[in-house]
């Protein structure tokens, strides 16, 4: 499975990005599907993760803010990022694996990230 982010950038805190991962492969659908970030001199961490049957979960910093949705019939998952804060600031990942988890050693296969900036 290949995977490829896209939507990042710069925006002011309050407002809003949609990140979306496309991925090769015809087994898409049988994948869980996973949202990760890493901010500069931080750990990476988890955001969101939604499994083959659309059952989502999410971190506790980005519930409420944040919506995990996938497209099977495109090979797509989307990350829509509303009331955005300075410290969401991260480069964000997608990322595949057989089962939802929020660890990411667990994840077989990663994208290549896509920067978003939040200025205060």
């Amino acid at each position: 499975v290949q995977l490829v982010e896209s939507g990042g950038g710069l925006v002011q805190a309050g407002g809003s990005l949609r990140l979306s991962c496309a991925a090769s492969g015809r087994t898409f659908s049988s994948y869980a599907m996973g949202w990760f970030r890493q901010a500069p001199g931080k750990e990476r961490e988890f955001v969101a993760a939604i499994a083959w049957n659309y059952y989502s979960t999410y971190a506790d910093s980005v519930k409420g803010r944040f919506t995990i949705s996938r497209d099977n019939a495109k090979n797509t998952v989307i990350l829509q990022m509303n009331s955005l804060k300075p410290e969401d600031t991260a480069v964000y990942y997608c990322a595949a694996n057989e089962q939802v988890s929020a660890t990411p050693r667990e994840y077989d296969y990663w994208g290549q990230g896509t920067q978003v900036t939040v200025s205060s």
